[in-house]
């Protein structure tokens, strides 16, 4: 399995990479954000080391860039800081898990080789929910909206959506659970395809999109509706 490292300290970006390395694993190092962003997209790598702060792009940045290209490498990010809003940041952008510096190598490949083994059942878990969440006509309209399977299209008012796989997924999801109350727990278990994530802020934030690509009136939202303290409920009205 390859490993991409993106640290600026040269001492501890050589330090990690040989501990990598005498596990069995293939590693690649990057100094900066711009040559560490280069590498995650066109490398693909199984796992990324990211640092936060490095020259020329943050780490940051280059988690949402390969967030926004759907990409799912896991991503583990190091930082020298221990706020809490700068990891809950980390995480809404897409990060899988944060180490804080000073931290025991032992303990950092130990995180590797869970993220390692989550993401390969993930994928197979993904692969299974696709064959079964497709709904069986190729298209559906509602409102303002129309959704097409086959093309993985959303359209509002005839105009295609620029929606992601993982906000297309979640749609399909809805769709073919119609008047369910759906928890975020739930979802993040069916669509993200594990149990434990860091904050349920990651769905409400996907829904917040959707509701803009399938809504009439996104404030007042006529399909996807919140149940207060429970999740979301997707639904067509009878008279549609």
């Amino acid at each position: 399995m390859g490993i991409l490292i993106v640290e600026d300290d040269a001492a501890l970006g050589l330090g990690l990479e040989g501990a990598f390395q005498d596990e069995g694993y293939e590693v690649k190092l990057a100094t900066t954000g711009p040559e560490g962003l280069q590498m995650a997209l066109h490398e693909a790598p199984d796992l990324i080391v990211l640092d936060v702060m490095l020259p020329g792009m943050s780490g940051f940045e280059i988690c949402k860039k390969i967030r926004d290209k759907e990409l799912q490498i896991p991503i583990i990010m190091l930082t020298s800081k221990a706020e809490e809003n700068e990891k809950v940041l980390g995480f809404e952008l897409g990060a899988d898990d944060y180490v804080t510096k000073p931290f025991s190598v032992r303990e950092l490949l130990a995180r590797a080789r869970v993220h390692l083994r989550r993401g390969s059942t993930n994928n197979d878990k993904m692969k299974a929910r696709d064959e079964v969440v497709r709904p069986q006509n190729e298209q559906l309209e509602f409102g303002v909206a129309r959704i097409d399977f086959k093309r993985h299209e959303v359209y509002r008012n005839g105009i295609v959506q620029d929606v992601t796989h993982r906000e297309f997924c979640l749609l399909e999801y809805f769709i073919k659970h119609p008047g369910e109350v759906l928890s975020r727990d739930k979802l993040l278990d069916e669509i993200w395809g594990y149990d434990v994530y860091p904050t349920t802020r990651t769905v409400d934030n996907h829904i917040l999109r959707l509701r803009k690509h399938i809504e009439p009136n996104p404030e007042n939202p006529a399909y996807i509706k919140t149940v207060r303290g429970v999740g979301y409920l997707f639904e067509i009205p009878q008279d549609e």
